[in-house]
């Protein structure tokens, strides 16, 4: 399938931020695919692919950052980040990249499904498990950060 890789690339990317663990992001990814593969024969209207797709991987990510924050809570360790490298070039992609790094979790990948890959709200709110209610608030909120990330104003 032509779109495999692409739609690969395109899960990893929304799921991998500065400082994630890229290797914890990868296998998150290549068990959603094993998980795609074993349910496509399930998918009824194959219209709806991303969207199944991201649900598979929306909980498989859940399962794993659960998980990974119980053994961190187990063995003491703190939920402490690197802070992220400041450095780089000015550039469009480089100002996208920060803009979205200042969204939570919920609202950049609801933005992303939404400007991105362009789903509609009833697939985005499928792929997330939310009422698309809730996605349109995600998407609203999501918007105002970036065009006040983007346009210099920290408000």
């Amino acid at each position: 399938m032509d779109d495999s890789g692409r739609v690969y690339d395109e899960l990893l990317v929304l799921h991998v931020r500065p400082g994630d663990r890229a290797a914890l992001a990868i296998d998150v990814v290549q068990d959603s695919w094993i998980g795609i593969i074993r349910g496509i024969s399930r998918l009824n209207d194959p219209a709806k692919f991303p969207a199944w797709a991201f649900g598979i991987l929306r909980r498989r990510a859940a399962s794993a950052v659960m998980a990974t924050a119980g053994r961190r809570a187990r063995q003491g360790e703190g939920d402490i980040e690197a802070a992220p490298d400041g450095g780089g070039e000015p550039g469009e992609a480089l100002a996208i990249a920060q803009a979205f790094a200042r969204l939570n979790t919920d609202q950049r990948v609801a933005a992303s499904l939404f400007f991105v890959e362009r789903l509609t709200l009833e697939e985005i709110a499928l792929a997330t498990d939310a009422p698309v209610g809730t996605v349109k608030s995600r998407i609203f909120h999501a918007r105002k950060i970036l065009k006040n990330a983007l346009s210099g104003d920290m408000t």
